[in-house]
């Protein structure tokens, strides 16, 4: 795993607060990317954190406000099988 791999690019800060503000910002990327290759390991789901990021590039959501009770819905639209099964792994570990 690389800082390519998390489209993170070399960053050159002086002031101290900056720089620690790349550190964690670095290491929070990459603690989300192995815990998703943890996550994708147990459940048993067939692609990469990379091919799950393709994926997400091509969900869509809307939001609607329902007249009556003037509540608001978010729907997810039209997903193959390979994003429903990673939106329900996903569900069910958070």
């Amino acid at each position: 795993m690389s800082k390519t791999d998390l489209k993170i690019r070399p960053i050159y800060h002086y002031l101290r607060n900056r720089i620690e503000a790349h550190i964690c910002i670095s290491f929070t990327a990459y603690t989300v990317y192995k815990e998703l290759e943890r996550l994708f390991t147990q459940s048993n789901v067939p692609f990469s954190v990379r091919r799950a990021a393709e994926l997400t590039q091509t969900m869509y959501q809307i939001e609607v406000l329902l007249p009556d009770s003037k509540r608001k819905k978010n729907i997810l639209l039209n997903m193959d099988v390979e994003q429903q099964k990673l939106t329900k792994v996903i569900a069910e570990n958070l």
